[in-house]
């Protein structure tokens, strides 16, 4: 008897290759500045160089690699213009919506309060990875419910760019993790108050923090 459901969509071998070159980057198991060879690349995942070239090319298109022919790829490093513009923009789009926010509704309360919790067992457990996910989530849950299509695109966009600073900041402050923590527990305490310019000012406060350490001006 037919199925009325769906079928999976196929994943090719450049999908996997992709996938497993730009976690990779995300993760910093391959470092800004590293030269990744299609051959080592190809025999990591298992596929031809073919499908390796086109993983390439798409990750290039998205700003994490430089192709250079007969050579590889360069895993570009996270440049000290890139932080600022991710931060500026961050700031402007989290303080506008953490503000149309309030009144929030006990949906996003409970949403916020799971992602906290997911982050803490994420961090007690020693998967910076996993509970930079959380992190990002957490702040992507508040822009979503501003109802604004257009910001929730464009914070989209700095997805891997944030979680890629935030691996690398954790990685060079293990410390960091708590004080993440804590400043998104008082950003869910404003809102539960409803108390629109406290949660303004804790986000503000927060991203004014990850400024300073990304930037290396101290902890």
């Amino acid at each position: 008897m037919p199925s009325d459901s769906p079928a999976a969509p196929t994943v090719t071998a450049a999908d996997r290759v992709y996938r497993h070159v730009k976690q990779g980057v995300l993760e910093r198991r391959y470092e800004g500045g590293v030269l990744l060879t299609e051959g080592e690349v190809a025999e990591a995942v298992g596929v031809s160089r073919t499908p390796v070239r086109e993983a390439l090319l798409r990750l290039e298109t998205e700003g994490l690699l430089k192709l250079y022919p007969k050579k590889g790829a360069l895993v570009l490093p996270v440049s000290a213009q890139e932080i600022a513009d991710v931060i500026e923009t961050r700031l402007l789009v989290e303080e506008f919506t953490v503000r149309r926010a309030v009144p929030a509704p006990p949906a996003l309360l409970e949403r916020l309060a799971a992602l906290l919790a997911e982050q803490r067992r994420q961090a007690a457990e020693g998967d910076i990875a996993a509970a930079m996910t959380a992190d990002r989530c957490f702040h992507a849950e508040i822009v979503r419910h501003a109802g604004n299509a257009i910001l929730s695109r464009l914070y989209d966009q700095l997805r891997d760019r944030q979680l890629r600073m935030g691996v690398a900041l954790l990685h060079a402050h293990p410390d960091r993790m708590d004080r993440t923590l804590a400043e998104h527990a008082e950003i869910l305490d404003a809102l539960r108050a409803g108390d629109a310019e406290a949660a303004a000012a804790a986000v503000r406060g927060h991203i004014g923090r990850v400024e300073a350490l990304v930037r290396g001006a101290g902890r």
